[in-house]
C-alpha cells in the first residue's frame, strides 16, 4: 500500500501487480478488465475495498487495471538494464564494464534507427523486432555488414528487455525477438590458426626475436606458450595471483572483488577458475613479473601492439595472431595423448559440455596439472631462462 503512493513509477506499477495477485487477480489493463466478463468485473469492484469498507484507489489501481506501465524510453534502457545488474556485473573492472556497456549502446542505437525514432520499452513488440531485422538485412546485403553482428544486437535488446520485464514482475512478460535472428548461408566459418610450433621453436626462440619488444609484452606472450591461457587471464591478473613461491608455482584465475573498480576483475565464465601450473618459459617470465603486469592491466591494447610486432617481425604466418596459442597449446596436449577431459580442466573449459552428461569425482590437482603441462613444455632457452 505504501509503494503504492511511490513517486516511481515503476514502483507503483509493480505494488499495482502485486495487490491484484494478492486479491486472486491477475493484473490487466483497465481496458482490458472492461472487456472481462461482468461477473468478474463486479468481483474486481467488490476486491478494492480496504479493510474500512470503503474503496480504496491504490487497491483499485491493482485490481482495475488503473496503473500504467512504466514509460521508460530505448533511449534510457541501458542505463536502467545497467542498474538492473549490478549484482551480475560486480566482479567486472571499469574496462570490462565498458565493454559490457558499448555492444549494448550500438544495439540500442541501432534499434532505434530501425524504427526511426525512440520508442517507449513498452511498445517494441515482434513487429518491433522484424522491423529491426529488415533493416539488418539491409545492411548486409548493401554494405557488406555480419550476420553474427545482427544477432548481437538482437540477443543484446532481448536481455535488456527480459530483465526490464523481470524488474516489474510482469505475470507473462513479452518476448518479441523471440525466433528473430538472420543466416547467412554464406558466412565464413571464424576460426582462429594456431601458430605452428615450428616457428616458435625456430623463431621465437631465436636470439634477439623479441628485442624490438617491451619486457612485459614478451613475457605475457611466453606464459600464454606454456598455460594456454587467454591473454587477459594473464595480463589482467593482480599481484596476488602470481603464487610463485608454493610448492607448485602457478597463477590463481579468479574473479576479483574490490571496491575500486580498476581492481576488479571478471573471468570469462565459472570454468574459467582454476589454477594454472607454470612451467618451462612460463615460470621463468613470471619469476621476472612477480607483481604481474601493469602495464596492460585491464587495459586493449596488448593484442594491437604484439600482433604488430609478430607480423612486421616475420614471427607468424600470414594471417595468425597471437590468439592461435591457445590453440596451439591444445593441439600440443592432444598430441602428447591427453584425453579430452584433461585438456578441457587445464584449459578451463566445461568437462560436463564435452562428455555430454554430468561431471562427476574431484577436480584435477595442482600437482597433476603441473606434471601435465610440464609433459609437453619446451626446453628453456638460456637467452629467456
Amino acid at each position: 500500500m505504501l509503494a503504492g503512493h511511490s513517486e516511481d513509477a515503476q514502483v507503483r506499477f509493480r505494488a499495482a501487480r502485486d495487490l491484484a495477485d494478492m486479491r486472486g487477480f491477475a493484473f490487466l489493463s483497465a481496458a482490458t478488465v472492461a472487456e472481462r466478463p461482468l461477473q468478474e468485473v463486479l468481483a474486481r469492484v467488490e476486491a478494492m475495498r480496504a479493510p474500512d469498507g470503503w474503496p480504496d484507489p491504490v487497491i483499485a489501481s491493482g485490481v482495475l487495471g488503473g496503473a500504467n506501465e512504466p514509460t521508460l524510453r530505448l533511449s534510457d534502457l541501458v542505463e536502467h538494464a545497467e542498474t538492473l545488474s549490478v549484482q551480475d556485473n560486480r566482479f567486472k573492472s571499469a574496462e570490462q564494464m565498458r565493454l559490457w556497456r558499448n555492444p549494448r549502446v550500438r544495439a540500442v542505437r541501432n534499434l532505434i534507427a530501425a524504427l526511426g525514432g525512440d520508442r517507449p520499452v513498452v511498445e517494441i513488440g515482434p513487429v518491433e523486432a522484424r522491423q529491426h531485422r529488415r533493416w539488418w538485412q539491409s545492411r548486409i546485403a548493401d554494405e557488406g555488414q555480419s550476420s553474427q553482428t545482427a544477432n548481437k544486437d538482437f540477443h543484446y535488446i532481448s536481455g535488456m528487455l527480459a530483465r526490464f520485464y523481470e524488474d516489474i514482475d510482469h505475470a507473462d512478460p513479452p518476448r518479441p525477438y523471440m525466433g528473430v535472428s538472420i543466416r547467412d548461408r554464406h558466412a565464413k566459418v571464424q576460426r582462429k590458426d594456431e601458430v605452428p610450433v615450428a616457428y616458435i621453436t625456430d623463431r621465437w626462440f631465436a636470439p634477439g626475436a623479441f628485442d624490438g619488444l617491451n619486457d612485459e609484452a614478451r613475457d605475457i606472450l611466453l606464459i600464454a606458450l606454456e598455460t594456454g591461457c587467454r591473454q587477459s587471464e594473464i595480463h589482467d591478473l593482480p599481484a596476488s595471483a602470481f603464487q610463485l613461491d608454493a610448492d607448485v608455482p602457478h597463477l590463481c584465475v579468479r574473479n576479483e572483488a574490490a571496491h575500486d573498480p580498476d581492481a576488479r576483475r571478471e573471468i570469462k565464465n565459472r570454468h574459467s577458475e582454476r589454477d594454472v601450473p607454470l612451467v618451462g618459459v612460463a615460470l621463468a617470465a613470471a619469476q621476472r613479473h612477480p607483481a604481474g603486469f601493469p602495464r596492460y592491466r585491464n587495459k586493449r591494447s596488448y593484442s594491437a601492439i604484439v600482433n604488430k610486432y609478430l607480423k612486421t617481425h616475420d614471427l607468424v604466418p600470414e594471417g595468425v595472431t597471437v590468439g592461435g596459442l591457445r590453440h596451439t597449446w591444445e593441439s600440443r596436449l592432444k598430441a602428447a595423448g591427453l584425453h579430452t577431459d584433461d585438456r578441457g580442466e587445464l584449459m578451463g573449459h566445461s568437462v560436463k559440455a564435452l562428455r555430454g552428461r554430468e561431471h562427476y569425482g574431484d577436480e584435477m590437482d595442482l600437482e597433476r596439472r603441473q606434471a601435465l603441462a610440464a609433459s609437453i613444455a619446451f626446453t628453456v632457452p638460456d637467452h629467456l631462462a
